[in-house]
């Protein structure tokens, strides 16, 4: 599988770690603005304003550093999404609160969007393990919702893909075209759609 363990790379050091993650940030600048097959080593390392035999000190190839980053795009979004749902009184509450940390993480990586949206062609495996990782932390709320008697009992899978594709598109709509963020009453008349159709 084209999805690496994280725990097989190599122990780095401070500024190790310092550098590898310069050319990720790099890369996630370029690979937004010229596409993946557009992009070249040098490009990332001439923008993270390294030498171009530093790049090949972190990673074998640009495939390894797209995967990479599209590795840290699943991780630090889902932290994120957790991290707003803590706490939360309900599992409705739980789901708005989720949902407006994913806007507000998104506003800060705006090439979320055409990053992985490339994947689709770039590694198709890839790309489905990103939207599955995602779609099991919507499936465990869901499903404690259910449990707990304040959701519908629907299908579950069916369920978390489509409030998936709301938040895909709302944040397309507003965070990635127009560089703003979604406009309160958007926000409102999602969770009401969503919230109304799920809620028993």
């Amino acid at each position: 599988m084209s999805v690496k363990n994280e725990t097989e790379e190599k122990v780095l050091t401070p500024r190790g770690i310092e550098t590898r993650e310069k050319l990720i940030r790099a890369a996630e600048e370029v690979f937004g603005q010229k596409g993946y097959f557009e992009t070249s080593i040098v490009n990332i390392s001439q923008e993270a304003k390294v030498a171009q035999g530093t790049f090949y000190n972190y990673f074998p190839s640009k495939k390894d550093i797209y995967d990479e980053l599209i590795r840290s795009y699943s991780r630090d979004l889902r932290i994120a999404i957790k991290e707003g749902m803590a706490g939360s009184s309900s599992f409705e509450e739980a789901q708005r609160n989720g949902f407006f940390a994913f806007f507000s993480w998104v506003k800060n990586h705006p090439n979320l969007y055409s990053i992985v949206q490339q994947a689709v062609v770039v590694d198709q495996e890839l790309f489905r393990w990103y939207y599955g990782k995602l779609a099991n932390g919507f499936l465990k709320s869901l499903s404690q919702g259910v449990e707990a008697g304040e959701f519908k009992d629907l299908d579950q899978e069916t369920v978390a893909y489509c409030l998936m594709s709301i938040g895909q598109f709302l944040g397309m709509r507003w965070v990635y075209w127009e560089k703003k963020e979604v406009p309160e009453e958007a926000f409102d008349a999602a969770m009401t759609l969503i919230f109304q159709g799920l809620k028993k």
